[in-house]
């Protein structure tokens, strides 16, 4: 199939995670990404580890290879009048330009959103940034833990209250990239009916406070400030981990038909006056909870999946990682990817989330490239530029 954003060429000034994790979704979908990093190291994630893959002359950090699959990668130092002139080049033919710098970086290099616009008015332009472009705090700048903790996020997560816990990825880093590829492609479909492109705004905070779901309108409509509840849904009962004679299983029971298959199953009267309703089960959940573990200590953790699994009630394992990678569902979902690397040869890396009805591959592309190394793509770059200005010299002399 062809790449649906084939037509499409984004400028990634960013690092780290969020903005490098927006641009890769739109490389997935066939864009064509070029990332300008700082000749002096390039992008921060290059050194961030262990763990590396490679020999120590020519290692690769494997967070890096994370979030930056499909790219192109040229050096430039944005500071010096070199480096601004190849921006300007790249600005004038690009679609998209996304950076997540603090507020006020891009004005100071002479890249202003009026200056960016006047370059080219039909640039769509992606900022990322910690807290927010403005408001009191606007200029703070932005790391994943920091702001799931000032973002509420943290509250809700851990054992019990008292012990705040991160999740286990930078999730605020990776809705940020979501959010702001959702509204990049907003901003394109608005570009076809206006011609202009349009500033595209969104940040940490936003992204985690935006994902609050029923725990951010239980306070604002009902006034309940929530509290982390450990491996146990705070208003389905029982939906939740549940320790088994030789591993945990987690079990989701959604509703009431599904509770009455599974007390049985947990040696439960479905008709006790304790348990009987949702309410009734989340009033004596504790209770509940030590019934069911008590008969699940009872077998190993495969017997009962297959009981649940036969009376129609959710249920699954909790796999660690080499495990999910090992499972077969994994890989026919196309989540795993192979990829030739310059330097460390064939590697793996985890695939595109999305699929197409017309395509049997990861993501739009029937083919996936490695992630860059630092500057790896500056003469085809360059060279491309110079074959625009040379087209567009000889059509005006024409």
């Amino acid at each position: 199939m062809a790449d649906l954003l084939a037509d499409i060429t984004v400028i990634d000034l960013s690092r780290a995670l969020a903005g490098p994790h927006a641009t890769m979704m739109l490389a997935d979908l066939g864009a064509r990404v070029i990332k300008v990093e700082s000749p002096h190291g390039g992008d921060d994630s290059r050194g961030w580890g262990p763990p590396f893959v490679g020999d120590d002359d020519h290692r690769e950090s494997t967070y890096f290879l994370s979030c930056n699959r499909n790219k192109e990668s040229v050096t430039a130092d944005l500071k010096t009048e070199t480096g601004q002139t190849l921006l300007r080049r790249l600005v004038k033919h690009a679609d998209v330009l996304c950076e997540n710098f603090r507020p006020g970086v891009m004005d100071r290099l002479g890249f202003s959103i009026d200056q960016l616009q006047e370059i080219n008015p039909g640039l769509v332009l992606l900022s990322i940034t910690g807290f927010g472009h403005d408001g009191p705090e606007g200029g703070r700048a932005g790391y994943d833990q920091i702001a799931q903790g000032e973002a509420g996020l943290m509250s809700l997560t851990g054992p019990a209250a008292g012990e705040p816990t991160k999740v286990g990825v930078p999730i605020g880093d990776l809705l940020a990239g979501m959010y702001g590829a959702y509204g990049v492609l907003a901003a394109l479909h608005e570009r076809t009916k206006t011609g202009r492109g349009r500033v595209v705004r969104t940040s940490l905070l936003a992204a985690i406070v935006g994902v609050h779901a029923f725990q951010g309108t239980g306070y604002t409509v009902a006034g309940e400030v929530p509290t982390p509840n450990g491996n146990h849904h705070p208003v389905i009962a029982p939906y939740g981990l549940f320790h088994t004679a030789d591993a945990p299983v987690q079990v989701a029971v959604g509703n009431e038909s599904l509770w009455q298959r599974f007390a049985p199953i947990a040696g439960l009267d479905p008709f006790d006056p304790r348990f009987a309703t949702n309410a009734d089960r989340l009033a004596h959940h504790d209770r509940l909870v030590a019934k069911i573990e008590e008969v699940f200590a009872t077998a190993p953790a495969e017997y009962w999946l297959g009981l649940l699994t036969s009376a129609g009630i959710p249920a699954g394992k909790v796999r660690s990682l080499d495990d999910v990678f090992a499972w077969e569902q994994t890989s026919s979902q196309g989540l795993l990817i192979d990829v030739d690397h310059p330097l460390v040869g064939r590697i793996q890396l985890p695939g595109p989330p999305l699929r197409f009805d017309d395509n049997a591959h990861a993501g739009a592309r029937e083919h996936h490239d490695a992630p860059p190394l630092l500057g790896q793509h500056d003469e085809i770059v360059r060279g491309w530029l110079d074959d625009l200005d040379h087209r567009a010299t000889t059509r005006s002399s024409a």
